[in-house]
């Protein structure tokens, strides 16, 4: 996709699946052997059935219930990069599903080989838009939602390709349940006040913080990411919001 290509979304027509622009790499460097046989062995025993419109042109809800028995709850991480932070509470919470989207190639392979090290069996991967998976995750079906370091895109002409927008809040509202919480972490300041200032013009959302500390120190369960490292090796601090859902 073209930088310059900001053709803006059209509305579909009903029933049709909506144009939907896609900024960002979706591969990097050439993947080693062994991380193109987990694609090809593994990505497709973790991918949530039902997500693509190929398969689903209905767009039916999926069924949580069979992607996930016996869990108490649904956590979802959009653009898990390396797949640490992903890793890492699925380790810390066997009892949770976890739904990681990344539409990067290299990052979920990279996901796919940690998850191979740590045995975890209690995650599902959608290699692909957000968007797409929103569609069919049943309302209020989310418990935990992550936006961990996403693409700032800091230009003024690319901040529509933001993830943090009102189209996506809606997706994201009706996706959560009541008291859900949405975490997003990032080390550009402006956009923390970017989402500040579209979640606070979101009737379905709040912000929780009552002090510094509680935007400026790590939630409690935080393990760090690459992203994180290198942004405090760069000298920027990184911010972490909270957000609940009403």
């Amino acid at each position: 996709m073209s930088d310059t290509d900001d053709t803006p979304d059209a509305p579909p027509a009903p029933g049709a699946r909506p144009w939907r622009n896609f900024h960002g790499r979706r591969h990097g460097k050439k993947l080693r052997k062994g991380q193109q046989a987990l694609l090809e062995t593994r990505l497709e025993d973790l991918a949530p059935p039902g997500v693509s419109w190929e398969e689903n042109p209905a767009r039916d809800p999926m069924d949580l219930a069979a992607l996930f028995p016996g869990k108490r709850a649904v956590w979802l991480e959009i653009g898990f990069g390396g797949g640490e932070h992903m890793i890492h509470q699925a380790s810390g919470n066997p009892d949770v599903g976890i739904i990681g989207c990344e539409p990067f190639i290299n990052g979920v392979a990279m996901l796919l080989s940690a998850v191979e090290a740590a045995g975890v069996s209690n995650l599902a991967i959608h290699p692909g838009d957000a968007r797409d998976l929103l569609d069919v995750l049943p309302a209020g079906s989310v418990q935990r939602a992550f936006l961990l370091y996403p693409d700032p895109w800091p230009k003024k002409r690319h901040w529509k390709r933001r993830f943090v927008s009102q189209d996506n809040l809606d997706q994201l509202a009706r996706a959560m349940a009541p008291g859900a919480v949405l975490r997003v972490a990032t080390d550009i300041e402006d956009y923390v006040r970017h989402s500040l200032e579209q979640v606070r013009r979101h009737p379905e959302f709040e912000w929780t913080a009552g002090r510094p500390a509680d935007w400026r120190e790590p939630w409690e369960d935080w393990p760090g990411t690459r992203y994180e490292g290198k942004a405090l090796r760069e000298g920027r601090r990184p911010h972490y919001l909270t957000f609940r859902r009403r």
